[in-house]
């Protein structure tokens, strides 16, 4: 028998599930028309401030190295990023994104941003600020532990 606290987490865990599949085919739907995927997007956002390894990327984003390999090789492809050598690393190159890829993600920002003022105006500032502060303060229990 689960405690009071115990359901809730299940219940919080039931929920993020689902938002989680929700806002990826949300993401899906806005990447979409810049020919991208959430998944790509992900990508692209992570390397924009500065170029990382693929170990870097998938550890920000709490994925498997190998899936954030493919992605970054299909997007090098693509033109959209690039490898370059890593002055700390023989073996691991750092991925940067390239011009095509800023603007891509510049288009998909500016999708997302006009979704978002949306639904924060349906939901209400206050209460999105109180879910990311529980959101974050369930995240730091789960990597303290």
């Amino acid at each position: 028998m689960r405690s009071p606290a115990g359901d809730a987490v299940s219940e919080l865990v039931v929920h993020v599930f689902r938002l989680n599949g929700l806002l990826l085919a949300l993401g899906d739907q806005m990447a979409e028309p810049s020919g991208q995927t959430s998944a790509r997007w992900r990508v692209l956002a992570a390397i924009d401030d500065a170029p990382l390894t693929v170990a870097q990327v998938a550890r920000a984003w709490w994925l498997a190295r190998q899936s954030v390999q493919r992605i970054a090789d299909v997007l090098v492809e693509d033109g959209l990023a690039a490898y370059e050598p890593n002055p700390s690393h023989r073996r691991a190159q750092l991925l940067r994104i390239t011009p095509a890829g800023r603007a891509a993600l510049r288009e998909i920002r500016g999708r997302q941003v006009a979704w978002a003022e949306d639904l924060g105006g349906r939901v209400g500032g206050a209460d999105l600020q109180a879910a990311n502060a529980t959101l974050a303060r369930v995240l730091e229990a789960l990597t303290s532990s």
